[in-house]
């Protein structure tokens, strides 16, 4: 029998003929083949290397081709690779508790799901099931998936395709200071606007029908919208005096990527529930969760939790949680992901005081976005909310790739999210890409 290994063009050809590729048009598509990939790298089929400086969908926080989790993988596949939700097992109860152990102190229980959408499925349930309420809050630059449930807390235009949505879901606006167009006078004060805002919605929505809160608590790939200080205690304060469940949706924010285990850890804040995936296994098997504080998870103890998932804390997906939950530790991976954050910074706000098509770099940890204008003065967008006819950012993102740095764009944000893995050199090595590709992006600027 021949053994016919398959080229790139051939498989770049089966692919587009066989799969569906998401959130594309088909006939547009030119999808790039992998075959190799080590550490912040990976490499195409012609042998071309790249950094992964979005951490693909910034879920791949320990790197690739980790040897202790593959490990992991295999080991439980060859003992029990499945086993129903309703038994107990090792990796699955010791899994529940290592993440208890590293999430604020307020938290007691665990509910595993398969992804981050699911998580939120089941947080908006948990929260109606605990409150007997039905009103659901969540901001408009905010993506919490694609399934129903989850694209109705969504805000931003994916959602669109689930509407007409299911009735009680309420969306307010994120603390997104650039684009105000108010000139506050401190953090403090803008967040006091906008916790204000907030709270004076959920009046009128009445707030004895108001289940929960649910919000990124770093908004991700729209924009890596940060907190100003003060506001996320400003929205568990509304929480508390209403009895509304407060959810930091933390599946792209979570695992080390903002420099904590959780983003929360950065504001002294204490939600109700963390929703997670991404990190947790860093995509090398699907898995994601909630965590439910203290009050919940007794709640729980008397009354039916009416969630189920057929493959709820996979065996296999509870190895690599494990696993992975440890390279974090023993590789001092949230400590780096402080440290080279700092690096992070200084190089975006050098880039943003020389490129003019830049108006604003946000960061946190290894998390940022870089956010491109076309006009200095009015900070006009390089391109219009949900429109760009002339593909001006696809070609931005297209001339980084052609240098060798991987990474996707929202509207007129880049992405920058390294894995967490990264040292100096590599950073700075990757950031000089991005510093002469936006001399491209300059050329869109007037002054």
């Amino acid at each position: 029998m021949t053994d016919h290994r398959l080229s790139g063009e051939e498989i770049r050809a089966m692919s587009k003929r066989y799969n569906l590729h998401s959130w594309s048009v088909q006939k547009a598509i030119h999808p790039t083949v992998v075959t190799r990939a080590e550490g912040i790298y990976f490499w195409d089929s012609d042998g071309k290397k790249y950094y992964d400086m979005s951490s693909q969908l910034v879920n791949l926080n320990i790197g690739h081709h980790n040897e202790k989790v593959i490990a992991a993988i295999q080991e439980q596949a060859a003992k029990i690779p499945y086993i129903s939700p309703a038994f107990a097992i090792d990796v699955r109860s010791k899994l529940a508790k290592e993440v208890i152990a590293v999430a604020p102190d307020n938290m007691k229980k665990v509910f595993f799901t398969l992804g981050g959408a699911d998580a939120n499925e089941n947080a908006i349930k948990i929260a109606k099931l605990y409150t007997g309420r039905w009103k659901i809050f969540s901001r408009y630059r905010s993506y919490h998936g694609a399934t129903y449930g989850a694209a109705n807390l969504t805000g931003e235009p994916r959602r669109y395709t689930c509407e007409p949505g299911i009735p009680g879901f309420v969306k307010f606006f994120d603390p997104y200071v650039y684009r105000a167009g108010i000139d506050f006078a401190s953090e403090e004060d803008a967040a006091e606007y906008y916790v204000g805002k907030l709270r004076e919605q959920i009046v009128y929505e009445g707030p004895e029908s108001v289940a929960a809160v649910i919000l990124e608590t770093v908004t991700g790939s729209n924009g890596v919208i940060i907190p100003p200080k003060g506001y996320l205690q400003g929205v568990r304060r509304i929480c508390d005096e209403f009895g509304i469940v407060m959810v930091c949706d933390e599946v792209m924010a979570g695992w080390g990527r903002t420099g904590e285990w959780f983003a929360c850890d950065n504001f002294g804040v204490k939600p109700d529930i963390i929703s997670f995936a991404k990190g947790i296994t860093c995509g090398y098997v699907p898995l994601g969760g909630d965590i439910v504080c203290g009050k919940i998870a007794d709640f729980f103890d008397d009354h039916l939790l009416s969630c189920g998932l057929t493959y709820s804390a996979h065996p296999i997906s509870c190895a690599a949680g494990l696993a992975t939950l440890q390279v974090y530790k023993d590789e001092h991976l949230i400590e780096n992901s402080k440290k080279m954050g700092i690096v992070l910074g200084r190089e975006l706000e050098r880039i943003k005081a020389k490129h003019p098509s830049v108006g604003d770099v946000r960061y946190i940890g290894l998390f940022s976005a870089v956010e491109l204008i076309k006009n200095t003065k009015t900070k006009e967008a390089l391109v219009p909310f949900g429109r760009d006819p002339e593909k001006i950012m696809p070609k931005i993102i297209g001339k980084l790739k052609e240098k060798g740095f991987a990474t996707y764009s929202h509207e007129n944000n880049i992405m920058v999210a390294p894995p967490l893995i990264i040292t100096e050199p590599e950073l700075l090595e990757a950031m000089k890409i991005l510093d002469e590709t936006l001399d491209y992006a300059d050329t869109f600027v007037a002054e």
